[in-house]
């Protein structure tokens, strides 16, 4: 992939809600970029948004920074019935495109956005920002070391009170699922991206409040699931439960990740810290201990990884075929919940 510059990628931001916030600070802290404009729907909202977070241009059609050659690459932090057309749109016009989650509405949109992305040359990442927490990196490495021997079982929870700041996230069209795509998308990823090919699925779910009330005051009324369990069987012989919830007062940090393995068991943002790993045999202590890490602001890694990417520096990674994936894993959770029977998800070619 050609070098895009030497010193500073120009980047725009598609997107003035809640997650650009993350974004913008993100590439601030890996350094090497330039944040040129945010693009929102409503003039005054993205301009009061921009002035918060320092940008000096806003746009309301995306199309003007995709138009804007000194441009190198945008963010796509925009609703997720925007996804598909925003981003085929960013890559036909030559851009490099970050993806906010879910990648897109429903898998055949997924595989529409990666048929653009294979005709503009790969420019494509998908955001998954849970890879780049640095206990995760840790944890990856240990395994990769085959440290804690056979893996045999998982837990993780993603759970939150749910989204009060928009109502789009409740209105189906807008999105095409509830928890299972708004936040359980992550936690399928984490799971794939540790522990490899997910090949059935089992799901129950419930909406256990019908009913919200939005931060501005709003109430409005969803149908979608917003508590569900699922249990993954791996292709390796890994089980793995994965509660999600969109209805917890307090819910977790960002999620919270439980392994069980032949030498030793881990765990990940629990009470015990970031990481914890008791392993005996492998530390010499009969006791709980917490690795190191060193401080590092959020999404400082997961943005320097992206802008070496688009430089070049680093070859395209696999979030825009695992942004699929999970949405594919996330469609087998419908489906095993509407029948009450284990789903297959991912094919031997798919994986």
């Amino acid at each position: 992939m050609p070098r895009v510059t030497p010193k500073s990628v120009s980047v725009a931001i598609i997107g003035a809600g809640f997650i650009s916030d993350y974004h913008v600070n993100g590439l601030r802290a890996a350094g090497g970029s330039d944040i040129v404009a945010l693009v929102g729907r409503r003039p005054e909202t993205t301009a009061r948004k921009a002035e918060a977070l320092g940008i000096g241009r806003i746009e309301t059609d995306y199309r003007g920074v995709l138009d804007d050659r000194s441009i190198d690459a945008v963010v796509v932090a925009s609703p997720d019935d925007t996804h598909e057309r925003i981003a085929v749109d960013s890559l036909q016009a030559g851009k490099h495109v970050l993806l906010q989650k879910p990648m897109a509405l429903d898998s055949a949109q997924c595989r529409a956005i990666i048929q653009a992305d294979t005709l503009a040359g790969r420019r494509l990442t998908v955001s998954f920002m849970h890879r780049y927490f640095p206990e995760v990196r840790w944890l990856r490495d240990l395994l990769a070391a085959g440290t804690l021997g056979e893996v045999h079982s998982v837990r993780i929870r993603n759970a939150t009170p749910g989204a009060d700041w928009g109502d789009w996230f409740f209105t189906p069209g807008n999105v095409s699922g509830g928890v299972v795509m708004q936040l359980g998308v992550h936690g399928i990823d984490l799971c794939r991206h540790l522990f490899g090919s997910i090949a059935s699925v089992g799901a129950e779910m419930m909406t256990a409040r019908p009913e919200r009330r939005l931060a501005d005051g709003r109430k409005v009324h969803s149908q979608l699931e917003d508590n569900v369990f699922a249990t993954y069987r791996f292709a390796n012989g890994i089980q793995a439960s994965h509660e999600m919830s969109y209805s917890e007062l307090q819910g977790c940090d960002r999620f919270r990740l439980e392994l069980y393995a032949e030498n030793g068991t881990v765990w990940l943002r629990t009470e015990r810290g970031l990481a914890a790993l008791y392993a005996p045999a492998v530390t010499g202590k009969a006791e709980w201990v917490v690795p190191p890490f060193n401080d590092e602001a959020f999404g400082e890694a997961h943005h320097r990884h992206w802008l070496s990417i688009v430089r070049g520096d680093t070859p395209p990674d696999d979030t825009a075929l695992a942004g699929l994936q999970s949405v594919t894993i996330a469609e087998a959770i419908y489906a095993a919940a509407r029948s009450g029977q284990r789903t297959l998800a991912e094919t031997e070619a798919e994986r």
